[in-house]
């Protein structure tokens, strides 16, 4: 495993809450229900950009499944 954080974006979640259309509380609760990883720098959080594709990406397939 790579160590390597070169090509890791980070998003905080206010840039996380813009682009999933939902309140910056919606993304503090999905970090701290373990739905969306996060990293904490200080007292802010930081979520890895990959995380929130994934997270969108789960959330339309759950969606079609259910149409």
């Amino acid at each position: 495993m790579s160590n390597d954080l070169s090509d890791v974006r980070f998003l905080t979640v206010a840039e996380v809450a813009e682009l999933m259309r939902v309140s910056k509380m919606t993304i503090y609760r999905m970090v701290h229900a373990g739905e969306l990883p996060a990293v904490k720098f200080g007292r802010s959080y930081r979520v890895p950009e990959s995380a929130v594709k994934d997270a969108i990406r789960a959330a339309t397939e759950g969606d079609q499944r259910s149409a």
